[in-house]
């Protein structure tokens, strides 16, 4: 399946931890932040990564990324991580997200509009077996769930 899904957005707030000595958040952690929606993207359809591990033995592994970095967030920014499914097949999905920084740090839609785009990345990730590690197919009823919104 290759057609893209609606954006699913998730906030975050930018701590010290977050951010060099320079006061900008470190450009790996913008693939933390990446993870953090996906994983919210997931329980958005009643599903915890732990719990899938458990019952159905299916993990998740990022398999490819790439990021492009187009502006530097600071220290106490608030920013909207997005998530796309761009391509959905049997045993993996390409993901595309974005990071903003939102102008007002309330995260009021009327404001998102002055929301300036400072991260675009491309992810790609597998479905294997915790025991194995080998590809399988994503679980039928996540699968399902997916197919709903792509």
């Amino acid at each position: 399946m290759s057609a893209a899904s609606s954006p699913f957005d998730w906030n975050i707030r930018v701590y010290y931890e977050d951010t060099d000595t320079g006061g900008v958040v470190f450009y790996a952690n913008y693939l933390k932040f990446f993870e953090r929606a996906r994983t919210e993207w997931l329980r958005s359809f009643g599903f915890q990564q732990q719990h899938l591990a458990e019952t159905t033995g299916a993990i998740f592994v990022v398999r490819n990324t790439n990021v492009d970095y187009l502006s530097p967030a600071r220290l106490d920014d608030e920013l909207r991580l997005t998530v796309v499914v761009e391509k959905l097949r049997n045993a993996s999905m390409e993901f595309s997200q974005e990071a903003w920084r939102l102008p007002s740090g309330d995260g009021n839609a009327a404001s998102d509009q002055d929301a300036t785009l400072l991260a675009r990345g491309s992810i790609t990730v597998a479905c294997v077996d915790a025991a194995t590690f080998r590809p399988r197919p994503i679980p039928e009823e996540l699968l399902a769930c997916i197919k709903k919104v792509a």
